[in-house]
């Protein structure tokens, strides 16, 4: 997959004026998902507090008036962008934890997905792991709140209904999304993808641990 593939497919292309036969709902859906990238792609280069509202009209190129019709203020962009990150991460982690296999292969699966799709999209990586913290508080809730379905997910992949395997499995969780910030936030998104075997190395140690346990 080309690198920031995805991103750019949410963006689609701008809609210029005269009759282009295009209802007005799905020109303002086009606007919308113009902002949204727009938002990403400015707090990935910029950072979240140095990116301003005008960067976002200038690389989606729509007017002032037109994004306050869709977002209160930056913040209400951010967080609508955030869910756009969480959803092109997290779709297709989610369809490989999903898919049929042994636990141990679904996970390592999803941990392919995970790391794939952050190494090809730096630019969603940068927002969902590591912009999401600068945002503010609301935005911080959808974050945690988006780990505890990761680890709830996980965590019945392994059968783990007891406390004491939920918090292995929300120590696993923590163990990938810090290792995956650090490569991140040090622009080496291209070492995402050589986690997974020692995290699975990990897991898989972890995992027979918990079996061992009477």
């Amino acid at each position: 997959m080309e690198r920031g593939s995805l991103l750019k497919a949410r963006a689609g292309g701008k809609l210029h004026g005269g009759n282009h036969g295009i209802a007005p709902e799905d020109v303002m859906a086009a606007q919308r998902g113009r902002m949204l990238v727009a938002m990403i792609e400015a707090a990935a280069a910029k950072g979240y507090a140095a990116a301003t509202v005008a960067d976002v009209l200038k690389r989606a190129e729509v007017s002032r008036m037109t994004f306050y019709q869709h977002f209160a203020n930056k913040e209400a962009c951010f967080l609508a962008a955030y869910d756009l990150a969480v959803e092109i991460v997290m779709t297709r982690t989610a369809a490989a934890l999903g898919a049929g296999g042994a636990p141990l292969e679904r996970i390592a699966r999803a941990l392919d997905a995970y790391f794939s799709t952050l190494a090809q999209e730096p630019e969603v990586a940068k927002v969902f792991l590591v912009e999401v913290y600068a945002a503010g508080t609301a935005v911080l809730e959808r974050r945690l709140a988006t780990q505890a379905v990761v680890v709830d997910r996980f965590a019945a992949v392994l059968g783990a209904t007891r406390t004491d395997p939920r918090l292995v499995s929300e120590a696993v969780i923590g163990a990938v999304v810090s290792l995956a910030t650090n490569r991140i936030v040090t622009g080496d998104c291209a070492a995402l993808p050589g986690l997974r075997e020692p995290l699975m190395s990990l897991i898989t140690t972890l995992v027979r641990d918990q079996q061992a346990v009477p």
